[in-house]
């Protein structure tokens, strides 16, 4: 059944939930040594160092730990929160006790979003190999679920924080608790009616068993909503037979070609009856199975992977960027770490930055100067530049420097970029000739490009035509100082210069000048000459950053500066919230690889498109959005306080040019975090769908105050599918909040 490895009435020896561990891992030596348990070394600093003793839960799923000074008192964390486990020195701070531990006995596990990282040293390499490969085996595990395992997961999750005694039955207090818990707010008598009807008849003392509690589980979460469209579709209401399954897809998803094939497709997926895989139809469980799954979601899984062209030049795509990217806090007194290189990598970034100053011994530094910031070694981002550039994306990255440093520390700096980079570190035009255009992505895959200052032009240094070092154009954010001719000749397609005008850009511009602006500035040349900026930077490379005064490390609103064809807008990655939201949607489709191409109206130097003003250029067609929100689906608690329930509304946010912008809510619904029914219809009209976002938020309504955030999911407007769809859920931080979700159906018709 579906718990019954999870509880047992004798537990000598724990076995492994068929859940979270497939039949294979089941007699696998490291889970087996995890289960046993190991004191190992918590490691904080060179000088925090203390024993833990780690021990994997019975549920393949819980990390447990504790101090033996600490009583009862003890922590745990999910594996589903750890993204991945570097071994040996591969942190800042096990680099720091490096010559105390050998890199055998060494590892780091990686939380997902903001989290920080976990250090351990193991008592030998045997053990560190255990728990590095254990891991890596559940991760790959729990990422192979489908939606459907990943909800039987949560079940036994819940059995298992319900069953307080840990005796493998649930009695109808552990019941009701459980129901709090999961978010739901049920009436006593309709809670016992229902405990009554799944236990058996056992009189004397009325408890629900694992079998048990997996029937009360299916009752109290029938999907009516679901069903209701599975009825109007099937002949008989008990199966969809394949013309059904056709007429569904045709009518409510909107698919038109090779219909027969792909609903024999979705049936052969996810149906999971033979018998009604012989017939060639689809009960309402594998129904959906498929709404729940990749192809039912609102994202279209066509453009989830790489499918854009990428042979355009590189000013004609928006770039996923950081601001200070070694920052993991605020601006004034924040940690400086190379943390946060390896994280904006990681998640597809392709812009970094690094603020360079002198340093001690003649190594230059990085840090927010003039602040309380820490300070790291330049040589180090460079480092980790190497290692982690082209795990997320082969696509090219750009290293925007902000330079501090004397001449002698820029040496430095250009010694340190070409004998760690090597090959990676693009210092020459690709054939070797004069260019007369930027590349693309495509050409420039794997390599690294520097944006800095510059001594001359590219065609006079090509030419051997050397200017005054002096003369070299800076960015606001630099000082006028002597510029190294090393460095500068590591400045090949991205040389940083003053803007002066529009007007000035147009006629002496290079199409490998960048110029840098505050938010406040561009904002100021979008009002005052939108177009011309949109022309701007259909030639040339735009880098948008934030206001000084966000000591906070807070963001602007990246949708301005898109509007604008800004390339580079460059966010404080550490901090989370709805800007932060917009540039993960933006960036989540053509394979997560940091480069978006912009649509054609903002490439072509021949039009202008004024974003202010939209419906004024060629080929305006505006469209009208309708979603309907269904329901939604095991909606996480956002108030830890006991019998805490929320009281759930979706909001539905257009994000896009200002004539785009607009927000509806639904209602309220008192009580029901668990599975709330709205059956509201917003409406909108996109006036320019291809630079349009959509967010869904679900918020905790609170007639005092504001409302708490539960959960959101942002995409492009042009990656909705029409029809029934899901929407899967996340955390602030931009992680997956399984099984939390809304249902929504989504139609998009043309107004003119």
């Amino acid at each position: 059944m579906l718990c019954n490895d999870l509880y047992r009435k004798k537990r000598a020896l724990p076995s492994f939930p068929v859940l979270s561990c497939s039949s294979g891992i089941q007699a696998d030596d490291d889970l087996k040594s995890m289960f046993v348990g190991t004191v190992m070394r918590k490691i904080k600093s060179r000088t925090w160092k203390k024993q833990r003793y780690f021990r994997l839960q019975e549920d393949c799923m819980t990390i447990w730990y504790k101090s033996k000074k600490a009583g009862n008192a003890h922590s745990t964390f999910s594996v589903g929160d750890v993204e991945a486990v570097r071994e040996g020195h591969q942190s800042e701070v096990l680099l720091s006790i490096a010559d105390e531990f050998p890199p055998d006995r060494c590892f780091t596990l990686v939380f997902r979003g903001r989290r920080g990282n976990l250090d351990l040293v193991a008592e030998s390499a045997a053990e560190a190999q255990s728990w590095i490969k254990g891991i890596r085996k559940l991760i790959d595990n729990l990422e192979n679920m489908g939606q459907r395992e990943k909800l039987d997961q949560w079940i036994c999750d819940w059995f298992k924080k319900a069953d307080k005694n840990r005796d493998g039955q649930m009695n109808f207090k552990e019941v009701r608790n459980l129901l709090k818990m999961m978010n739901v707010d049920m009436n006593e008598h309709h809670a016992l009616r229902l405990f009554t009807v799944t236990e058996h008849s056992r009189l004397t003392y009325r408890t629900l068993e694992d079998d048990e509690f997996v029937l009360f589980y299916k009752m109290l979460t029938q999907r009516e909503d679901v069903l209701r469209v599975f009825q109007e579709y099937s002949s008989d209401g008990q199966k969809l037979m394949l013309q059904d399954l056709k007429d569904f897809l045709r009518e409510e998803q909107l698919h038109e070609d090779g219909v027969q094939q792909y609903a024999l497709k979705l049936i052969e997926r996810y149906e999971p009856s033979d018998t009604a895989k012989m017939l060639q139809a689809m009960t309402f469980d594998g129904f959906l199975m498929y709404l729940s799954s990749s192809e039912g979601s609102i994202f279209n899984p066509n453009m989830v992977d790489l499918y854009q062209d990428m042979t355009q030049p590189l000013c004609h795509y928006f770039i996923s960027s950081s601001h200070n990217t070694y920052l993991l806090e605020d601006q004034i007194r924040g940690h400086s770490s190379v943390e946060g290189y390896i994280r904006a990598l990681k998640r597809g970034c392709r812009c970094v930055e690094v603020d360079c100053w002198d340093g001690p011994n003649g190594e230059p530094i990085v840090y927010h100067g003039h602040t309380f910031t820490s300070k790291i070694f330049f040589k180090d981002v460079v480092t980790v530049l190497g290692n982690y550039a082209f795990k997320a994306s082969q696509y090219p990255v750009i290293l925007s420097i902000e330079n501090h440093c004397s001449v002698e520390q820029q040496k430095v700096m250009a010694q340190h970029l070409t004998q760690i980079l090597g090959d990676k570190l693009l210092k020459s035009p690709l054939d070797g000739k004069i260019p007369i255009g930027l590349p693309s992505p495509e050409d420039l895959k794997g390599k690294i490009l520097l944006k800095g200052k510059k001594i001359c032009g590219l065609e006079n240094c090509m030419n051997g035509v050397v200017d005054d070092p002096l003369m070299g154009e800076v960015s606001d954010e630099e000082d006028t100082q002597r510029l190294s001719k090393e460095l500068s000749d590591c400045v090949v397609y991205c040389k940083s210069v003053h803007f002066s005008s529009f007007k000035h850009s147009q006629i002496h511009s290079k199409f490998y000048e960048i110029s840098s602006f505050t938010e406040s500035k561009a904002r100021k040349h979008i009002r005052e000459a939108g177009s011309e900026f949109v022309l701007h930077n259909a030639r040339q490379l735009s880098r948008v950053y934030p206001s000084g005064l966000r000591t906070d490390s807070s963001n602007f609103n990246p949708q301005d500066m898109w509007n604008a064809g800004c390339q580079i807008v460059a966010l404080n990655f550490q901090t989370a919230g709805v800007e932060m939201d917009l540039n993960d949607g933006l960036f989540s489709q053509n394979g997560h690889c940091g480069y978006i191409l912009k649509p054609t109206f903002m490439r072509n130097t021949d039009e202008r498109f004024d974003p202010e003003n939209p419906q004024n250029r060629d080929g305006y067609k505006p469209l009208s959005l309708s979603v309907q929100v269904i329901s939604g689906q095991q909606l996480p608690k956002v108030n830890i306080k006991e019998g805490s329930i929320i009281d759930p509304l979706v909001r539905v946010e257009i994000h896009g040019v200002p004539l785009d912008q607009a927000k509806q809510e639904t209602r309220y619904i008192d009580n029901n975090g668990f599975n709330p029914v709205w059956h509201d219809t917003l409406q909108f009209t996109i006036h320019v769908p291809e630079l349009a976002l959509v967010r869904f938020v679900v918020e905790d309504y609170d007639k005092t105050s504001k409302n708490d955030f539960v959960g959101q999911f942002t995409l492009p407007f042009i990656c909705i599918q029409p029809g029934y769809r899901h929407i899967h859920l996340l955390s602030k931080d931009g992680t997956s909040i399984p099984p939390s979700s809304l249902f929504v159906h989504v139609r998009i018709t043309k107004l003119m």
